[in-house]
């Protein structure tokens, strides 16, 4: 199979458990595209998440990304699609179906049941991200600090980031 076929399929199989969207697969990603296929280094792989990130626009942008480092245009394109597509066909094939058992007790344990999922995914990506970027203790304090003074104020998050690269900057993280 060719590397754009290749690309399609693992991507088309990822987003069938994208539960939380694609920074929720990052493990699953970085273990796909690094450790089983090689198509991308740990360092590469980190800096395209990073990039992605940074632009505007959806968390999807890192398998484009991905795709287009591994196969450019082609493998952008196939990744993206292959991300996107299955899920979205599936969901406009149910969708009625799931509004029609609105108030069942299974339909409402299923609900409750996939946030701690996406939570788990989620944070398993950020330490993934976080080995990757070698965090000393200064960069897990700012972490901490960070969550505890998030779940204590009412600050914006902007004042989090602008004090994150403040800090990184001036080479304390």
């Amino acid at each position: 199979m060719s590397v754009i076929g290749e690309l399609f399929l693992e991507f088309a199989l990822l987003s069938l458990v994208a539960f939380g969207g694609a920074t929720a697969l990052l493990p699953e990603l970085h273990r796909v595209v690094v450790e089983n296929h090689h198509w991308l280094d740990d360092t590469t792989f980190t800096h395209l998440y990073a990039i992605a990130q940074a632009a505007p626009g959806p968390n999807v942008l890192v398998v484009t990304l991905i795709g287009w480092e591994v196969a450019g245009l082609p493998g952008a394109l196939a990744a993206t699609l292959a991300m996107c597509l299955p899920m979205s066909v599936i969901i406009y094939l149910l969708i009625d179906r799931w509004e029609g058992f609105a108030g069942k007790r299974w339909q409402k344990a299923i609900s409750l049941g996939v946030a701690p999922l996406a939570v788990g995914l989620i944070f398993s990506g950020a330490t993934l991200i976080a080995q990757a970027a070698s965090f000393g203790w200064a960069a897990w304090a700012v972490v901490v600090a960070t969550v505890v003074a998030n779940l204590r104020t009412k600050l914006h998050p902007l004042w989090f980031i602008v004090t994150g690269a403040v800090l990184g900057l001036s080479g304390l993280t």
